[in-house]
């Protein structure tokens, strides 16, 4: 992973065809991953959505946006996508669910991996949860919700299991890659945390709505700045993804 330098992060949300996952995700890891990073983007983390059998999600980092049209330009137009689209394709339904994101703070993206990549058909790690939380609001998130999140929420958080990794919001500059279709129009703000298993994600959640400070103090000032009740997505990493 290549830490901060990803100034620009998609979250990439695929609807799949029922059954196709493994099919697409055998693909991914093995032909996808280090031909992407050699035209100049960072495959991040690639993940099953424990909620959901027929979706598949990604992260994909960039260190700017004019080095994303350049990459995605080299990558789609090159050789190893032409060559295996249309396998991948087939596995879709729809992969325009994309949110474009850059982190809150320039210490607040990924951090660099603590292990590296497993190899192509090297076993599976041991089983891992990162949960991603989305909020939205019908305004952009500034530094008044970044501070409330960093000094009322992130030490309530950690205190339960689950400190925050990375803080993301919409980056609003405009697609220049419109081969790609992005999410717009909207403003979201996404962060990420990693759990051990299920029954230690299970554990934190548990803890935070047993919680009198989240349940009296926290909740009704974080509601209130929202739109909507927040998205929660349960994701397992694959094989070969580097955020586990």
């Amino acid at each position: 992973m290549h830490g901060v330098r990803n100034s620009v992060v998609e979250l990439r949300q695929y609807t799949l065809h029922p059954g196709r996952r493994d099919v697409l995700i055998d693909l991914f890891d093995r032909e996808f991953v280090e031909t992407q990073e050699a035209d100049g983007m960072a495959v991040l983390g690639q993940f099953r959505d424990l909620d959901d059998p027929d979706r598949f999600v990604w992260l994909r980092g960039f260190d700017d946006m004019p080095s994303r049209a350049q990459a995605l330009s080299r990558f789609y137009g090159g050789p190893v996508w032409k060559a295996h689209r249309d396998q991948a394709n087939a596995t879709m339904i729809d992969s325009d669910d994309v949110l474009l994101l850059r982190p809150v703070t320039a210490a607040a993206g990924f951090p660099a991996a603590a292990t590296p990549r497993s190899p192509v058909g090297h076993p599976s790690p041991p089983p891992s949860i990162v949960l991603a939380t989305l909020y939205y609001r019908d305004h952009p998130f500034d530094e008044a919700f970044v501070d409330f999140f960093d000094h009322r929420m992130r030490p309530l958080l950690a205190e339960t299991g689950a400190a925050p990794l990375a803080c993301l919001q919409t980056e609003h500059a405009d697609n220049d890659f419109p081969a790609l279709p992005v999410r717009t129009g909207e403003n979201a703000f996404v962060w990420f945390t990693r759990f051990g298993s299920t029954a230690a994600l299970d554990d934190h959640q548990d803890r935070l709505r047993r919680s009198d400070r989240w349940r009296e103090q926290v909740l009704p000032d974080l509601s209130a700045m929202l739109s909507g009740a927040p998205q929660q997505l349960r994701l397992t990493p694959t094989a070969r993804s580097l955020l586990r």
